[in-house]
């Protein structure tokens, strides 16, 4: 596009004329990302707009209960020891970031009065440092105020190694944070940090009260009552939660958004699945919203057609993927198994890992299993676009993953099982209990089969499979299998965290509880060097280049096997108002302005 009619276009954002939600459309369109055409538009003093809402209600509740289905049910309320999406969502019932992060991965203000920017003198020009200034008229649910001392024990909270936070990723890279008063404060980073937002903000930016966790910080952490008795600042406060089952909240009289929430209490049911959830908004409306509908396209098609409900189908970083794994899991070295001191028996030989990524046949689950709420891909990272490689693609290839065994030595016995070394070529290969997901491990299996590879099928209920107890050796996080899958949610507009789940500090182990977030322990030190230049490459172009070499070496060395793109799928009542999903957020990101038709 000429600058002349670039400039145009702003002006008419400016004047009004123009939404900038149709301006980002048309940059997205001609090639930018969401948050780059925003940015575009800051850089030239266009301020950022508000989240619109079509309702406008005169006074706080009087909205009655809204029932919510995740068919994945919560295990703990604590936002920095989540496991999984379902305990971060039901952790932003209470608790909230400083900011947000809207449809088009543009932060909107939550606990922070404004939106920090180079314009407003609140994010340095070298990166170094980023200023926030914090709500005034916020408390706690137990009426003690929200301050700047809140924020800082966050910090200190999540970086002590004795805490175990999942989310201590997010925060390693700030050296100080310094309050400047009571409501705001400066983080000071250790080296220039373009994606400055990645702690505070979005699903790993809740912030906890000092005042009731600053006793548990540390070895004392899980100890703490309220990691299952939340006291936050969200629009609702603690009525009621059963583990595994349902979390129970009631109207906040003293939420900081005038006449909001909408709703007098709110109802989150987990467990069954995720078909059953579908049902039970869009067929029968007695639940209002379900979560992360993974459910066959075409049976989606046929509920829609009563009228109750719908599908919502939005662009996100989700990536359903089965990781190999590095280490030995039928091994136990000092009461743990898959142990970072071992080596897989034959998952490490370059060639099975080869073989097995040409036994996917992803074409066959876009077409047959996922439909629209599935993208064949060879990618990790498959959102925004300047992150996505164009260097990798994948093929379904059976005479090619024979030959390559072949060539590996690995020979076929007379039960038809390849073998090598007194070592056969049987695996366990798990995932959580969803008729998808079922249906992708058969598609596996047969293809592995014709290859000389015997694979077992292990499904756990997800609440099992996903569940947040480090006792528990049946989670994704033990990984006590060969191989594994499930679907890893990029929860920014920026993929230098999600990334991080390859890097050889953050490899899960009895030691840190299984909270690390490299699951595969894969070590590798190109890509720990690649990941820490992006971390603190402040030119645009060069950072996004780094990130997509992380990408590549993730795929070449087949440390992962990508199956599909998976947008986020939720099910919606045909009554229900402004329920924005955001693929860049929690599902409750905008929980306050939810509504509904009488």
């Amino acid at each position: 596009m000429e600058e002349r009619a670039l400039r145009t276009l702003i002006d008419q954002v400016r004047a009004g004329t123009l939404s900038r939600r149709r301006f980002v459309k048309v940059m997205v369109g001609l090639g930018l990302t969401a948050p780059m055409a925003a940015q575009m538009l800051a850089s030239t003093g266009v301020a950022q707009a508000q989240t619109k809402w079509t309702f406008s209600p005169t006074k706080r509740g009087g909205g009655g209960l809204v029932k919510t289905l995740w068919w994945q049910a919560p295990t703990l309320l604590n936002p920095h020891f989540a496991t999984g999406t379902k305990d971060q969502d039901a952790s932003r019932i209470f608790y909230e970031p400083l900011g947000a992060y809207d449809p088009d991965g543009n932060i909107v203000p939550m606990l922070a009065a404004e939106v920090p920017s180079q314009q407003n003198g609140q994010v340095a020009k070298d990166g170094m440092s980023v200023t926030w200034r914090l709500r005034k008229n916020v408390v706690w649910h137990d009426g003690k105020p929200f301050t700047a001392d809140d924020v800082v024990f966050n910090w200190e909270y999540v970086t002590d190694p004795a805490t175990a936070a999942v989310s201590s990723g997010n925060y390693r890279d700030i050296a100080r944070i310094d309050k400047l008063d009571s409501h705001t404060v400066k983080l000071v980073f250790k080296s220039p940090t373009p994606f400055w937002s990645s702690p505070f903000c979005g699903p790993y930016g809740m912030i906890i009260p000092k005042h009731l966790f600053q006793a548990y910080k540390g070895d004392k952490s899980r100890e703490a009552p309220n990691n299952l008795k939340p006291v936050g600042t969200g629009p609702f406060r603690f009525a009621d939660f059963k583990p595994g089952d349902i979390v129970r909240a009631e109207l906040n009289p003293n939420y900081h958004v005038p006449n909001r929430p909408f709703f007098d209490a709110i109802e989150m049911k987990g467990g069954g699945d995720a078909i059953s959830a579908a049902r039970a908004v869009i067929q029968t409306g007695e639940f209002d919203y379900a979560w992360n509908i993974q459910v066959e396209d075409e049976i989606l098609k046929r509920m829609e057609q009563g009228g109750k409900g719908r599908a919502d189908i939005v662009a996100g970083g989700n990536i359903e993927h089965i990781q190999l794994n590095n280490t030995d899991p039928w091994t136990e070295v000092e009461g743990e198994r898959s142990s970072i001191k071992t080596r897989h028996p034959f998952l490490t030989d370059p060639a099975v890992r080869q073989a097995l990524n040409l036994l996917v046949d992803r074409g066959s689950v876009q077409e047959q299993i996922y439909g629209r709420t599935g993208i064949a891909t060879a990618n990790f990272v498959n959102a925004p676009s300047r992150f996505v490689s164009k260097n990798t693609r994948w093929e379904f290839n059976v005479d090619r993953a024979n030959q390559l065994l072949d060539g590996a030595g690995w020979k076929r016995g007379s039960d038809g099982i390849r073998a090598k070394d007194g070592k056969k070529l049987r695996l366990v290969y798990q995932t959580s209990i969803n008729a998808l997901r079922q249906k992708t491990q058969q598609v596996v299996k047969q293809a592995c089969a014709k290859a000389g590879i015997d694979v077992e099928l292990k499904s756990v209920t997800a609440n099992v499979y996903f569940s947040s107890d480090p006792a528990n050796p049946d989670t994704y996080s033990h990984f006590y299998t060969d191989i594994q899958m499930y679907t890893t949610t990029m929860v920014e507009p920026d993929p230098q965290r999600f990334l991080d789940q390859f890097t050889s500090w953050e490899i899960a182990s009895k030691e840190n509880k299984w909270q690390g977030r490299n699951i595969s322990r894969w070590r590798n030190e190109e890509y720990d060097r690649a990941w820490k230049a992006a971390e603190a490459e402040m030119d645009p172009v060069k950072r996004a280049a780094l990130l997509v070499k992380t990408n590549d070496l993730v795929i070449q060395n087949i440390v992962v096997v990508p199956v599909v793109f998976r947008p986020r799928v939720a099910a919606i009542s045909s009554r229900m108002r402004d329920v924005a999903q955001s693929g860049w957020d929690s599902d409750f990101w905008a929980l306050a302005y939810w509504s509904k038709q009488p």
